[in-house]
């Protein structure tokens, strides 16, 4: 079974950080292009980052917000999300998700999403 599965996610104060988690189950995360995206309460979701499966390319300007670091680990079939010095408007649901590339219109598979509370 395919699955994408977000953890990590939080209540953090103002300044404070928190890395969050994208475990892959049912398919090698390499052979695919990973991105994170948020969606903020009343907004529409946006792209943050990507990383791209055939060479580890990031993708972080253009359409996509690079507010921050992406990475991943194969061996753990993991990428990551490394999230500092977050403010109050950070706030929001963030999912990831995979497809062969970075620039595709359709994303194959996608988590469940992981709450992320920027509040003091």
């Amino acid at each position: 079974q395919v699955q994408l599965v977000e953890s990590g996610g939080g209540l953090v104060q103002p300044g404070g950080s928190l890395t969050l988690s994208c475990a892959a189950s049912g398919f090698t995360l390499e052979d695919y292009s990973i991105g994170w995206f948020r969606q903020a309460p009343g907004k529409e979701r946006e792209g943050l980052s990507c990383i791209s499966g055939s060479d580890g390319s990031i993708f972080d300007g253009d359409s996509w917000k690079g507010r921050f670091p992406i990475s991943r680990d194969n061996a753990k079939n993991t990428a990551y999300l490394q999230m500092n010095s977050l403010q109050p408007e950070d706030t929001g649901v963030y999912y990831c998700a995979a497809a062969t590339y970075c620039t595709a219109y359709t994303w194959d598979y996608w988590g469940q999403g992981t709450q992320v509370t920027v509040s003091s």
